[in-house]
């Protein structure tokens, strides 16, 4: 399960990294939290990326209401093009996450549980495949939503959590946000463990524990055992 994830980077490197026509406007994101607007990435017509906003928790179109999100918001790799809250947008509705990193917890003895952010070595933006929906109210009113995929964890983060986000390597961008793409046989492929060495992670403070912290905070250091 991925629960949380950062996105610190500048604008302009997001959009130097992706291929985007123009800058987006966004603050940086420390914990990001499941209900909450993210940025996501689809093909634009007739070529290229746009950045989108979506909520987090994939609504889908058939949908009575929109609580569902809540439970959606990670679809496993090994049942999304089956899943009924899945495989239409799978087929049809496929975008990119960007993130800097995403945080997992950790048993530390009798205590809480020890959360630790998980990033690349050169802390630099990557891409997690997820999927998107356009969600349609009685009242008329629509709601953009998103998921993001999960796979089995890499030997390095197994003992912290066994699934991490399908992070995507620059070279299957194309592939997965093409529209016209819906092989499941092609597509499923794309979605596997990124190697051990590709990311690293460090103890943080718990006050990611907390959706209202949503600053530097939340990725210091934890404190000295026994000091609280």
């Amino acid at each position: 399960m991925c629960g949380r994830f950062t996105l610190t980077t500048p604008p302009e490197e997001i959009a130097r990294v992706f291929d985007l026509d123009a800058v987006p406007e966004f603050a940086p994101r420390y914990n990001v939290a499941p209900t909450q607007d993210v940025a996501t990435l689809q093909a634009r017509a007739p070529g290229g990326r746009e950045l989108r906003m979506r909520r987090w928790g994939l609504v889908p179109h058939w949908a009575k209401d929109l609580r569902i999100g809540a439970r959606l918001i990670n679809a496993r790799c090994e049942t999304v093009a089956e899943k009924p809250s899945f495989r239409d947008a799978f087929r049809r509705r496929r975008c990119l996450v960007p993130a800097d990193g995403f945080y997992e917890w950790a048993v530390a003895g009798r205590g809480p549980r020890q959360p630790h952010h998980i990033r690349r070595p050169d802390r630099g933006p990557f891409a997690i495949a997820g999927l998107h929906e356009r969600w349609r109210a009685e009242d008329g009113s629509r709601l953009e939503t998103c998921t993001l995929v999960t796979v089995p964890a890499n030997g390095r983060l197994a003992p912290l959590h066994d699934r991490m986000p399908a992070i995507l390597p620059p070279e299957h961008w194309d592939s997965w946000l093409d529209p016209d793409a819906q092989d499941a046989a092609k597509l499923l492929p794309l979605l596997v463990p990124r190697p051990d060495a590709e990311l690293e992670f460090t103890p943080v403070s718990r006050r990611v524990n907390r959706p209202q912290f949503d600053d530097p905070g939340c990725l210091a250091p934890p404190p000295p055992e026994g000091t609280g």
